[in-house]
């Protein structure tokens, strides 16, 4: 294949564009703040489920308090019944020794219920300590996600303000090009990665290889307008003054 040498130097142009095209596209799969989500979600979670748990435990203890207390003021209204009737005077003696025997029970039971009552309310205040914990760690780990999130949006904003500018320009430099040198080089990039880099110091740009004396003798007596190509790795090689033939 022929092409003028000045169409083939441009195609080191588009070769750019496309070069900073593939940039973009590796930056969007790459994106530090995208493992940094992925991380920040996993301890959201881990905290959602420390706040449940605790949370529960919480529930479990409140009703055990509103039981404990319903006990408690079942047992004082018996007492302030017993008392009631000993103080009336209609109760012969056999029943008042055992109101009073009764009395003494619900005055033991009740200070027994109480000291649980106490304990409880112990247990409760350390639990809902550990709870507001919880929900402070909450609160560090989604916001930790949202920054994380924030500056992933930012990122791909920026990316993606960079891709439309870097197509544009690249649609506008592929019209420069006849079909057939344009179609050789889409699939050389399609298939290696690059489709035309510079032939600099003997060096092929886009493998970075050296050519050996047969493929630089080749390349020599190629015409100006012949198009060569890398034996390494099949990219169009440019050849400007830099190419050290």
């Amino acid at each position: 294949m022929k092409a003028d040498p000045a169409v083939q130097r441009r195609l080191l142009d588009l070769a750019q564009v496309d070069a900073e095209l593939s940039r973009v596209t590796h930056r969007r799969r790459t994106l530090p703040e995208i493992a940094e989500i992925a991380e920040a979600e996993k301890l959201v979670r881990a905290k959602q489920d420390a706040l449940t748990t605790v949370e529960t435990a919480l529930g479990d203890l409140d009703r055990d308090v509103k039981r404990q207390e319903t006990e408690i003021d079942q047992v004082r209204a018996r007492g302030d019944r017993d008392r009631e009737l000993m103080r009336s005077g209609s109760v012969g003696a056999k029943q008042l020794t055992d109101l009073e025997h009764e009395l003494a029970t619900l005055q033991r039971r009740q200070a027994a219920l109480e000291d649980d009552l106490l304990e409880l309310m112990e247990r409760r205040e350390a639990v809902e300590a550990d709870a507001q914990h919880a929900r402070v760690e909450l609160d560090k780990a989604q916001e930790s996600l949202s920054d994380a999130a924030r500056r992933r949006d930012s990122a791909l904003a920026d990316l993606e303000s960079t891709e439309t500018k870097r197509t544009a320009e690249r649609t506008l430099v592929a019209k420069q090009f006849p079909e057939p040198l344009l179609a050789l080089y889409e699939r050389v990039r399609a298939h290696k990665g690059i489709g035309a880099a510079l032939l600099q110091s003997r060096r092929c740009g886009a493998c970075r290889i050296e050519l050996d004396r047969s493929a630089l003798a080749q390349v020599k007596e190629a015409a100006a307008d012949e198009v060569v190509r890398c034996e390494e790795c099949g990219a169009i090689m440019v050849r400007t003054g830099e190419s050290g033939l």
